[in-house]
Parts: C-alpha cells; sequence; structure tokens
C-alpha cells in the first residue's frame, strides 16, 4: 500500500506540474524565430530519444551534484524533468492547428493577453493538454529505471517493489492490485470511448 501510495502521489503530481510547464513551454516554443524554435525542439527531444538509463544517471549525477537528499523530492523532480517533453511534443502540434491570427483578434477585440490565453488559446489546444497529461501520468505510472535510480530509503513506487519481489517471488497482493488497476483503465476506457459516442450522436 506505500509503494500504491508513492506511485499514485508521484503520478498526480508530477503530470500536473509537467502539464502546466510543458503547456506554457509549447506556447513559448511557438512563437519563437525558426532557428531558435528547431534548437529548442532538438533539446527537448533528446530526453525522449535517450535510453532511460542514460536520463536517469544523469538526474542522479545532477542530484548527487547539487547535493538534495534523495527520496520523494528526487524521485518527484525526476519523473517532472522526464515528463515534460512529451507534453510539449502533445501540446505543440493542436497550437500550430489553431488559426492563425486568434490570438490577435482576440487583443484586438479588447481582450488582455491573460484573457485571451485563458478564454482563446487553452481552449483551442485543450484536447493536446489532456493527451500531454494522460501521456505522462501513464509514463511515470509506468516508469521504473528513472524511479530506481532516484529515490531514497523508505520510497519505493509499485515497479521498484515488484522488481525487488520478482526475485523472492511475486506476492498475492501483487496480483490482486494489478487486477484492480487492470479493472479501473478499463472502466475509465470504457466510458470515456462512450462518453465520445454520445458527442458524436449528438452533432
Amino acid at each position: 500500500m506505500s509503494a500504491l501510495y508513492y506511485t499514485i502521489v508521484v503520478a498526480i503530481l508530477s503530470s500536473v506540474i509537467a502539464t502546466i510547464i510543458g503547456t506554457i513551454s509549447a506556447i513559448g516554443i511557438h512563437k519563437m524565430k525558426s532557428k531558435r524554435r528547431k534548437l529548442i525542439l532538438n533539446v527537448n527531444y533528446l530526453p525522449v530519444l535517450n535510453p532511460d538509463i542514460v536520463t536517469a544517471v544523469a538526474l542522479m549525477s545532477l542530484f548527487a551534484f547539487i547535493n538534495i537528499e534523495f527520496g520523494f523530492t528526487t524521485m518527484l523532480l525526476a519523473h517532472i524533468m522526464f515528463n515534460i517533453p512529451y507534453v510539449i511534443l502533445s501540446v505543440l502540434p493542436k497550437i500550430k492547428q489553431m488559426p492563425q491570427n486568434i490570438e490577435e483578434a482576440a487583443l484586438d477585440l479588447g481582450a488582455t493577453p491573460m484573457y485571451a490565453l485563458r478564454k482563446v488559446i487553452l481552449p483551442q489546444i485543450k484536447p493536446g493538454i489532456v493527451s500531454g497529461f494522460l501521456i505522462a501520468f501513464t509514463m511515470s505510472v509506468d516508469d521504473f529505471i528513472i524511479s530506481f535510480f532516484n529515490t531514497g530509503n523508505g520510497v519505493s513506487n509499485l515497479s521498484i517493489e515488484i522488481y525487488g519481489m520478482a526475485r523472492r517471488g511475486i506476492k498475492p497482493e501483487i496480483n490482486a492490485l494489478s487486477t484492480i488497476m487492470f479493472v479501473t483503465v478499463l472502466g475509465l476506457l470504457l466510458l470515456s470511448n462512450k462518453k465520445q459516442s454520445i458527442v458524436r450522436g449528438d452533432k
């Protein structure tokens, strides 16, 4: 239960924070000039293309260098850094699909920049934000290597716990928990598909 608690808390916190940072970053990247945008996107691709072990060791070295005690904080920071590129890659295409000059039109009609962001831009890119959050949440729950290298004593998520049990034998509690998680995810998928079919039917 402790491992499940840390898994859910880290996944939710890292996904929410990564989604906020990733969305703001994607909007900023979209407004950059072409050369600078390509440079930033190439840097953003690195954590996605790198093997997880490289990212895990790099983050572990960084935390050790700045003398942060390994534990819940380092695991959370590692998951946030790991998830941000996926959020950016989910949100950026939706920003590119927005009608051109829609922000300028809102500003010309008297909207402030913050109001235009909340009422015009964010609703337009909402599907990308939701997708980025779900990808970040899934990656966080699924991750083992980055969690293993960036956690401390007394803090472990389900992936670390199951890896530790693999040598001694999987306990029945893990089988029951896996079944509950599978049924929960399946139920959410069915509800999501049903909701989408109802919306399409109304249209």
